[in-house]
């Protein structure tokens, strides 16, 4: 499981026209699922990000985490994370997981997220999602549960 963690001082998912999530200053994650992820994958990678000192405290060094701030988690499906160009200038999905799994996975990260008792909002699974923020910093950090950068 990979993603891409934004600080933010606010940010959006639009369907359609329609807001359908919305957080002020928090997390942004970008998330993508791989067909050998798993339910502890989507554990470790909530915990990890719940727990990364991203976050400024006050001497303005980052020191804090989203659950010391109590920020908002707005949590985005997005298999394009698994997109390997190293072939060609097309990606290849092969790796990325296929949609019903890759929703229960999804929706078990957001689960965990929402189980430390944060706010937690999401786009909509599967949908052409228009993602709108401004990222705080900027500060973008990348994680895998499969391995390091």
């Amino acid at each position: 499981m990979r993603a891409v963690v934004e600080r933010v001082s606010g940010a959006q998912v639009v369907v359609d026209g329609e807001i359908v999530g919305k957080i002020a200053a928090g997390l942004l994650v970008l998330l993508g699922i791989g067909k050998s992820d798993t339910a502890a994958d989507a554990e470790y990678l909530a915990a990890k990000i719940l727990g990364l000192r991203i976050f400024d405290d006050e001497r303005g060094r980052m020191n804090l985490s989203i659950s010391e701030i109590r920020g908002a988690v707005l949590a985005v499906s997005q298999f394009t994370l698994y997109g390997d160009v190293r072939r060609g200038k097309r990606p290849s999905f092969d790796e990325a997981a296929r949609p019903e799994p890759a929703r229960r996975l999804y929706e078990h990260f957001v689960e965990q997220i929402r189980a430390a008792g944060l706010v937690c909002e999401t786009g909509r699974f599967q949908a052409m999602m228009k993602v709108e923020l401004v990222n705080d910093g900027p500060v973008t950090i990348l994680v895998d549960s499969q391995r390091t950068f």
